[in-house]
């Protein structure tokens, strides 16, 4: 069951003022609702994912029910799910199979069972939170319980890769991995004001006998920009470089 609400609206008050009745109730998941997210272009539009593995899509105004119930959307329960506010055809979704999976709604089938365009296998342990960058339509971030936030881009899903230092075992679209956090990593968030930058949250309790762990990171721009423009810049220091080598 998820309730939309507006504040303001319903009947309950209280001594401390107004309180917030639910605009509806939408009812289709059949276990608990782990996560939701507003449709990016439509206030009416949204979607939720939960621990019945089905990926739900809601539209408030053609009645509470499900518009779109993609079924078995993962392999096990469905934590997290987020809309990509560039293209509001994209979904994300993350899940205890350890994966991330992305949908495009116009290939979506009711009481079909799911059909990811791309699934992204980079962690070793549940999948917690999954959010898009604010600045590139392209890129996502991913946070779980093996204490790693990888960030992704699917447009390099596919594309062959020049660089012979990369590893062959690296997940496809994976290009950086922060590896800060001593424990899972429950939530994370971009800085829509300072690109690249990202702060995250990690559960620390049993590993350090105290609270959780706040972290605000930015990886360096020579892993994001364009990789002719970032050896047009280190050109200038080759002469520095007495030897170098890698591994087969």
């Amino acid at each position: 069951m998820i309730k939309l609400d507006i504040p303001g609206e319903g009947n309950d008050k209280t001594a401390e003022g107004p309180s917030v009745g639910p605009r509806g109730i939408f009812c289709g998941h059949e276990d608990t609702v782990e996560d939701v997210a507003f449709c990016p272009s439509s206030a009416q539009e949204f979607c939720s994912v939960g621990d019945d593995s089905c990926l739900i899509l809601w539209d408030a105004r053609v009645g509470t029910g499900p518009t779109i119930k993609v079924e078995k959307a993962h392999d096990a329960d469905l934590h997290c799910v987020d809309w990509n506010p560039h293209d509001d055809n994209l979904i994300l979704t993350g899940s205890a199979d350890n994966t991330v999976r992305m949908f495009d709604r116009r290939n979506l089938t009711s009481n079909g069972v799911g059909s990811p365009i791309y699934k992204f296998e980079g962690h070793r342990a549940a999948v917690l939170c999954v959010q898009w960058s604010p600045d590139e339509s392209s890129v996502f971030g991913s946070s779980a319980e093996d204490g790693l936030l990888n960030i992704w881009d699917y447009d390099k899903v596919g594309k062959k890769v020049e660089r012979p230092s990369k590893s062959p075992s690296t997940p496809a679209g994976l290009f950086f991995q922060h590896a800060g956090h001593r424990d899972k990593v429950v939530d994370f968030h971009w800085n829509a004001s300072d690109p690249w930058t990202v702060v995250s949250v990690s559960d620390d309790c049993d590993s350090t006998g105290g609270g959780g762990t706040l972290q605000i990171w930015r990886m360096s721009d020579l892993i994001y920009r364009p990789e002719e423009e970032v050896l047009a810049e280190l050109e200038k220091f080759k002469s520095h470089v007495i030897s170098c080598a890698s591994k087969p």
